[in-house]
């Protein structure tokens, strides 16, 4: 510890050593010059007897022994000087003053011979070099303004690792570590926790994340379940992938350019009415987003359970031969004297037409219209000839990871008809993940693009359970409060928390906040200066901070994700959290791309048979209601 006796002594220490240094030079000044001094009246015989044995010392030897003697102490001198620290003290000034005063003290070497001269340069030489360094070090050098937005603060090691295994997904990186860039990898090694992928518009998340799950998946045998927002932009890539690859049977429902057709509402597929009453709430939720947030209510959940009574009833009659949604619309615009009178027939929807019935029969018609005018004004906006014929079809089923025929099923969407179309792949969807989630079934992977753009009633339920049986989920947002808008804040924040895997690109908000605090402190170093009149100090400390804080999350670039994966008991991962640029060898794709084929075109559908199966199914609902009518008649 330093105490002011310590301090006290150190600077006797160096006040002699550069008195010292000076001495030594003047003694040297006397004997090359002594000529001079006697000259001018300045020797004496006492001094003269005692330089004489001075000059007998080994430093006297030689003039640039004693001069660099001279310049050494003066140097050990100013190293151990304290002073005021200057940080406005400029290198520039510094170099200056010790070149010069070092060419002159030694360039007046050649001029011995001019005493006079020689004195004088070598000591000016001396005072520059001794002003220089003195300068030297009480110059105070800062790193306070040379990282203004403390990025080298805020790095922090991240996995150099490849961890492969047979269901990762593996994305090349680079990062940087204080103030050096490095290689990483960002290795989902554990897909089947869920995985969030987010970013604003243009932020890269199908370039850089997207279409390296679906090739690698592909590549790994995966069955797959695509929601192709912009319809072909992920397609494109799985087809490819698939041909590649191998394997798998591919398929695209598209409700513009009809490729496929199948049955969502399959009656062999629905074993009991709960899978009715989901499928009734996922087509109604679907076309009323608003309702996601009023799920309880009376003129919510009535239309709900109307359309439930309608897709049992179908599913029940006639072994199920008109249980397609397509006759669900057409069934729910019959008069509700017929209707009512073919639906009781069926005992087990009784409990759910009996409030309708009631209303009808006690003559409260504007509680009837309350109650079921809803769901069929909504159902009207999924009369389409298209919609019809594709979901009326059966030309494929939606066990996609039936290891016996495991398939690659695409839903397209177009973003200027996205409420419509989304209701109805909405059904697909949930229908899917009814079959997927099962034992012993091949490993499968559902990609949904732009997810809150859907309606996936069950998908906390989803990634929480389907972990154990090989399915593995992707989901695609822009910003949390998309999520908030169109699921409510409930499940919003159970989708955004119950995810194992992030990766994310540039997001503001509550968004980027949440994220920060997910990804944790880590200890930063601080530097605070104190300048007086007689000193400067300088502190140094450590406190924990945030690794990634909101303001950094906020003005990532594109290509650029921070995120943590999970891992799993047989594959450790220390290093979960990373903030890195993902590398795309973008020539490579550009390449891959032009040799891309188009989706193969199936036989093309003529307007006629579309048009003939949209008035088949009028005709199959006119015919049910008046075999029943009469039967129930008589």
């Amino acid at each position: 510890m330093q105490t002011g006796e310590n301090e006290q002594a150190l600077r006797k220490i160096i006040d002699f050593t550069r008195l010292l240094s000076i001495a030594i030079l003047l003694i040297h000044f006397y004997l090359i010059c002594y000529p001079l001094f006697q000259q001018l009246g300045f020797t004496y015989r006492i001094v003269d007897h005692l330089m004489f044995n001075i000059a007998k010392l080994p430093i006297f030897k030689s003039l640039l022994i004693a001069k660099l003697s001279a310049l050494g102490l003066l140097i050990v001198s100013l190293i151990g000087s304290k002073g005021k620290k200057d940080e406005k003290i400029r290198p520039r000034a510094i170099i200056a003053y010790m070149l010069t005063g070092l060419t002159l003290y030694l360039a007046a070497d050649w001029l011995v011979i001019l005493p006079w001269f020689y004195m004088g340069l070598s000591s000016l030489g001396y005072i520059l070099f001794m002003n220089g360094g003195g300068l030297l070090f009480r110059r105070l050098k800062l790193k306070l303004g040379g990282d203004i937005f403390n990025k080298e603060n805020e790095t922090f090691p991240q996995e150099e690792r490849l961890l492969e295994n047979e269901y990762s997904v593996n994305l090349p990186a680079r990062y940087q570590l204080k103030g050096k860039e490095r290689s990483s990898w960002i290795n989902i090694i554990n897909p089947f926790r869920g995985t969030l992928v987010g970013g604003s518009p243009g932020a890269g998340k199908s370039y850089f994340v997207i279409r390296h799950i679906i090739t690698q998946h592909i590549a790994k045998g995966f069955s797959m379940l695509i929601y192709d927002f912009k319809y072909d932009d992920l397609s494109r890539i799985a087809y490819n992938a698939l041909r590649k690859h191998g394997g798998r049977s591919f398929y695209v429902i598209n409700f513009e350019k009809i490729m496929h057709r199948s049955n969502p509402l399959e009656p062999d597929t629905m074993q009991d009415i709960t899978d009715a009453i989901e499928s009734a709430r996922t087509v109604m939720l679907g076309l009323n987003r608003e309702w996601i947030k009023k799920q309880g209510d009376f003129f919510v959940e009535s239309p709900i359970n109307f359309v439930t009574a309608l897709i049992w009833f179908l599913k029940k009659y006639g072994h199920g031969r008109y249980c397609t949604l397509p006759h669900v619309i057409e069934l729910s615009l019959v008069d509700y004297k017929e209707l009512f009178a073919v639906l009781s027939s069926e005992p087990e929807i009784e409990v759910l037409i009996n409030p309708f019935m009631s209303a009808w029969k006690n003559e409260a018609y504007e509680q009837l219209e309350g109650q079921i005018a809803s769901a069929k004004i909504s159902l009207a906006r999924l009369s389409s000839p298209q919609l019809y014929y594709v979901l009326s079809g059966n030309d494929f089923s939606l066990d996609i990871n039936n290891p016996n025929d495991p398939k690659v099923v695409c839903l397209a969407n177009n973003p200027q008809k996205s409420q419509v179309y989304g209701a109805v792949l909405s059904l697909y969807i949930n229908r899917i993940n009814k079959l997927v989630n099962r034992k012993k079934q091949q490993k499968c992977s559902l990609i949904f693009d732009e997810f809150p753009t859907i309606y996936f009633n069950g998908i906390d339920n989803l990634i929480a359970t389907a972990r154990s049986n090989k399915v593995a989920v992707t989901l695609a947002v822009q910003d949390y409060s998309q999520l908030k808008k169109d699921y409510g804040r409930e499940q919003a924040e159970v989708i955004m928390n119950i995810v194992g895997n992030i990766v994310c690109g540039q997001v503001t908000g509550d968004t980027a906040k949440q994220l920060s605090e997910r990804f944790g402190k880590i200890n930063q170093v601080k530097e605070s200066v104190s300048i007086n009149a007689v000193d400067t100090s300088v502190t140094r400390s450590t406190q924990l901070d945030y690794a990634i804080p909101a303001s950094k999350i906020a003005g990532l670039s594109s290509g650029e994700f921070v995120g943590m994966v999970a891992d799993d008991p047989t594959n450790k991962i220390d290093l979960k959290t990373f903030h890195c640029q993902i590398q795309n060898d973008h020539d490579a794709i550009s390449r891959e791309e032009q040799n891309f084929r188009d989706i193969p075109a199936v036989p093309a559908v003529s307007p006629a048979e579309v048009l003939m199966t949209y008035q088949r199914i009028k005709a199959d609902i006119k015919t049910l209601i008046e075999t029943n009518t009469s039967n129930y008649e008589s």
